[in-house]
């Protein structure tokens, strides 16, 4: 075996996204112990922004030590129990993934499905929760990677609340880069991931719960099946105060990368990378569209950061990707599902979403059309 150096990418497909070099650097630090009293205050600090970038004072806000799937098996796992009915909503892969872990755990899934490529209907939610007034949670997807579609949170959260439902929130691709206020919209549950529009690397998910949803996992009649995942036992070493109880051996300088991207976002101000990542959507946009390309979704539930594009009839999906690759180092993602080979996914998350990219997308893919 040999050192492994890996080529240099721009990374524009559906995350992960670029890194900052202020964040790989901050990585680079010299590893301390997870008990340490100076890595508790960045713990504490970590917890803090996190709370500002979720808009939230939920005491129980922290980063789970794994990826984005973990935050939402950690959500599943504290709040689904046996037998429980729980609403969740498809309109991708990633309302599909909600739906396993409902079903592993001994939920039972009423399901509510919406096309690839649209909204979560709130008028369909709304006649589930009718349906079904003894379901107990309602579960969708806030920013549907696999497709760029985004639902309107707000409402189908104040929907679930009408009926006596606590939610679930998805918001791996849309933390960062579009509006989301968990407090404002009273979210119940929600994760994240790094690897996106935070402009770090994977491996951490950060999730927030609010009392309501506390109350429920405090009055569980069954125990958490996932002794690692269980949050009665996490928030011993994520609580307050300086004194932690040792629960798992956290990933120090992964956990650096987390803090600077925050102190990043803290600087630029969570509302301004949201209008960044707007900004720069609409300018892929017109380019792309003098190109003739079009996009899946209808522009008011369209993603900024996540943009899933037709591939023109008679272009090759997999060479197109493979030039842009090869030839340009630039990374774009496949369609999933029914839209495999149908359109591609560019992302323009966190630092990835900047002008220059953007110019070297719009020249790439005229190449690669062109040839």
């Amino acid at each position: 075996m040999k050192s492994f150096n890996p080529p240099v990418r721009t990374l524009m497909g559906p995350g992960p996204a670029d890194v900052h070099p202020r964040i790989l650097s901050a990585m680079a630090r010299p590893t301390i112990g997870h008990l340490d009293p100076a890595f508790v205050g960045m713990m504490d600090e970590t917890k803090e922004g996190l709370k500002a970038i979720f808009k939230t004072e939920n005491e129980l806000t922290m980063p789970v030590s794994a990826p984005g799937s973990a935050g939402m098996e950690t959500c599943f796992a504290n709040l689904v129990e046996p037998n429980d009915k729980v609403i969740v909503c498809i309109n991708g892969v990633f309302g599909m993934r909600m739906k396993e872990n409902i079903t592993r755990l001994g939920g039972e899934a009423i399901v509510v499905e919406d096309d690839w490529g649209h909204a979560v209907s709130t008028d369909k939610v709304e006649q589930a929760l009718k349906d079904n007034p003894e379901a107990k949670i309602l579960a969708f997807v806030h920013a549907e990677t696999s497709t760029g579609a985004q639902s309107d949170a707000k409402t189908l959260c104040k929907l679930a609340h009408q009926y006596d439902c606590i939610t679930i929130v998805d918001a791996v691709t849309s933390l960062g880069g579009t509006e989301l206020r968990v407090d404002e919209w009273e979210i119940d549950a929600i994760y994240s991931g790094t690897q996106k529009c935070l402009s770090a690397m994977p491996g951490i998910s950060p999730i927030s719960f609010n009392e309501r949803a506390l109350t429920k996992v405090k009055n569980r009649k069954s125990p958490v099946t996932s002794w690692f995942l269980d949050l009665n036992l996490v928030m011993g070493y994520w609580g307050e105060g300086a004194k932690r109880t040792y629960h798992h051996t956290a990933p120090v300088n992964t956990l650096y990368g987390l803090h600077e991207s925050l102190v990043m976002i803290l600087e630029e101000g969570i509302e301004n990378s949201w209008a960044r990542h707007q900004s720069n959507h609409e300018l892929l946009r017109d380019g792309l569209e003098v190109m003739g390309i079009n996009f899946l979704v209808n522009e008011k539930d369209r993603l900024p950061q996540l943009n899933s594009v037709f591939i023109p009839e008679g272009i090759d999906d997999a060479q197109v990707r493979a030039i842009l690759l090869n030839d340009y180092n630039l990374e774009i993602g496949a369609g999933l599902g029914a839209y495999a080979g149908k359109v591609w996914r560019i992302g323009l998350m966190g630092y990835a979403s900047r002008k220059e990219n953007i110019a070297l997308c719009l020249s790439a893919l005229g190449d690669a059309l062109g040839r």
